[in-house]
């Protein structure tokens, strides 16, 4: 997940940030990849554009290159940031035809700053903020609008040492390009933990399959297990293991509208999980790993214990996408996968009237 982010990448390098989308683009706003000489880390849609982007931030490490003004901690500077304007169909000759704005970022010292910012408040809400004009200034913000990261300190519409005040962030857009009072563009660009929260009851074949696909989708993961020796050596950064003797108190501690997916090794076990997480009020998603026989045997053990009846009907058992009957784990994990995708997009949706997720000073 956030390629562009976690990379491990110790030379010079371009953020290409997908800014504005006018019609049809092969990736939306907000979308990143990250460029040097050898490489390329993660993709704003591949194809043409992709290959004419790649192209010119080459070009600017190289321009930055031949300047000898590259800094001791091999951050790309001497060459500012830039927008450029992308027609899809009448230069590219790709089919989206609509019109994608890029902007380009050389990794200078303060959107380094900014990035391991990032990478130490992935479950935070932030907002980049990145100036395209004049000299470089890339600024972190955090929930409440003040600078965490990057060059200088303060809050939007205060002056600092990156100079101008810079400006108020729309919290009602997502990544978009505004100007100061000065007249300088920055880029702005929202930088959200991820809503999508899953609590996996079960180290086997099938949860370690899940675990390895989720790693990689816009998800944050707590995977639970009694037997700490069924978790590999090392997980995607975005899960959390609980080797617990206590495995019900991972529900206890889930955020509001999180998903629950239970398949341990006990059938008892899982009987406790679903009566503690159907307890709960407000889950988003529960799937339960079994069959239609297993599924009416504990219908009748929940309800005979006084679960609402309405609870007990939102457990998802089987769990998976109709038509797929293959008990290969990677393939219920790519199915369940797709399930859980389906749902959080739809929680998604439904959740975009509300409240702003960053407050910032006017």
């Amino acid at each position: 997940m956030n390629e562009w982010l976690t990379a491990q990448v110790s030379e010079p390098a371009v953020l290409v940030t997908v800014a504005i989308v006018e019609g049809s683009g092969p990736r939306e706003p907000g979308a990143k990849m990250l460029v040097t000489a050898r490489g390329q880390h993660d993709t704003i849609g591949g194809g043409h554009l992709e290959m004419c982007a790649v192209e010119l931030a080459r070009a600017m490490l190289k321009d930055a290159a031949s300047r000898h003004e590259v800094t001791s901690d091999a951050t790309a500077t001497g060459v500012g940031a830039r927008i450029e304007r992308y027609a899809l169909g009448p230069t590219l000759g790709q089919c989206c035809g609509g019109v994608v704005h890029l902007a380009f970022e050389p990794v200078e010292a303060s959107l380094a700053a900014v990035l391991a910012g990032l990478r130490a408040r992935r479950r935070e809400d932030n907002w980049r903020l990145s100036a395209i004009d004049g000299a470089p200034v890339a600024l972190l913000l955090g929930a409440d609008g003040a600078v965490v990261a990057g060059a200088g300190r303060g809050k939007a519409g205060e002056a600092g040492a990156f100079g101008p005040a810079f400006p108020t962030v729309d919290r009602e857009r997502g990544t978009h390009v505004l100007r100061d009072t000065a007249g300088r563009r920055w880029l702005a660009d929202p930088c959200f933990a991820p809503r999508a929260h899953l609590v996996l009851f079960g180290a086997g074949h099938v949860g370690a399959a899940i675990v390895r696909m989720l790693g990689e989708l816009p998800c944050t993961v707590t995977w639970v297990d009694e037997r700490e020796d069924m978790f590999p050596a090392s997980v995607p950064p975005n899960v959390t293991v609980e080797a617990s003797d206590t495995p019900e108190a991972a529900v206890a501690g889930a955020p509001d509208g999180a998903s629950y997916l239970v398949m341990t090794h006990s059938h008892a076990l899982d009987q406790r999980l679903c009566e503690t997480i159907l307890a709960r009020e407000d889950v988003g998603w529960f799937g339960l790993i079994g069959s239609n026989t297993k599924r009416v045997q504990f219908e009748r053990r929940m309800a005979a214990r006084g679960l609402p009846q309405d609870r007990i009907d939102n457990m998802v058992c089987p769990i998976g996408l109709p038509g797929i009957t293959s008990k290969l784990p990677a393939t219920i994990a790519a199915s369940v996968c797709a399930q859980l995708l389906m749902v959080w997009e739809a929680q998604q949706i439904a959740a975009l009237n509300a409240p702003a997720r960053l407050a910032v000073a006017s």
